[in-house]
């Protein structure tokens, strides 16, 4: 009972990050731009390792001002498609900024364990404070993407939409990925945003239903991820990373294999 009351505030914060990002990770998927998200979190890491070198004091402001400048390149990335590959655009990114954050915590006396931080997170040491203030950030988020729904659908599964629309979508992001990437870390945050929506998409196209998919896998491996790590005494990011890819993988090959069979199945139906 003991180990369940101190577990709980991992598990909301797990809760709170598996709905908002695996709706983020739809739109990302659609638009065909997978490594966004840990572009933009890697681009806030130089925030925050900013912060670590300078003093935590500044460590949101600088969150923020990082996240808000890559919301703003992100936004324009559409325009640079056309004379660049997307995916390779946003791979300059993160590479700039995975080094920039690197050369800042070289200058830090305790570099190695805040970049550590910075990738990893704490999350298994969340505490009610963070757990209300991720829910007042994430809801603020959820009711302007409510209220722009039919707007942000058609900017992501239809390329329609200004770029100040584009600005908005990216920058609500953006804050989105402020607060997960200091309570979760960057490697934690990316798999929320890409895995769950990818298993939901291993058998359904309609968003609605991948993202029931996806939040009832995000939630049930991330607990269960939770708990080995606290009972095995190990990070507890990467243990709810490798569940969730050796879940993808798994029900991938399940696909896989019943596909191939379904085929055999067909071919052996028009023998003579």
């Amino acid at each position: 009972m003991e180990v369940l009351s101190f577990l709980v505030w991992p598990f909301l914060a797990c809760l709170l990050l598996i709905i908002i990002h695996t709706y983020f990770g739809i739109h990302i998927l659609e638009r065909g731009i997978i490594f966004v998200d840990l572009a933009l979190a890697q681009f806030i890491g130089v925030g925050i390792a900013l912060s670590f070198l300078i003093g935590e004091d500044g460590s949101l402001l600088l969150s923020l001002i990082f996240a808000f400048l890559g919301s703003i390149i992100l936004a324009l990335s559409k325009k640079a498609s056309k004379y660049v590959n997307i995916e390779a655009f946003i791979g300059v990114l993160y590479i700039f900024s995975f080094s920039a954050a690197i050369l800042i915590l070289d200058k830090s006396p305790h570099g190695l364990e805040e970049f550590k931080t910075i990738m990893n997170g704490n999350i298994i040491w969340v505490t009610p404070k963070d757990i209300l203030s991720t829910l007042i950030v994430y809801g603020a988020v959820g009711v302007l993407h409510f209220l722009l729904r039919k707007q942000f659908h058609a900017l992501s599964f239809e390329g329609k939409g200004s770029f100040l629309l584009e600005l908005l979508f990216f920058a609500s992001f953006a804050v989105v990925l402020v607060k997960s990437v200091h309570i979760a870390g960057i490697l934690q945050v990316f798999s929320f945003l890409v895995v769950p929506a990818l298993i939901g998409r291993l058998f359904f196209r309609d968003p609605g239903k991948v993202l029931m998919v996806g939040w009832l896998a995000g939630v049930l491996i991330s607990m269960g991820g939770i708990f080995l790590s606290f009972r095995l005494d190990v990070p507890t990011a990467p243990v709810i990373v490798a569940g969730l890819a050796l879940v993808f993988f798994l029900l991938l090959l399940i696909k896989v294999v019943r596909h191939k069979a379904g085929l055999a199945g067909d071919d052996a139906g028009v023998q003579p």
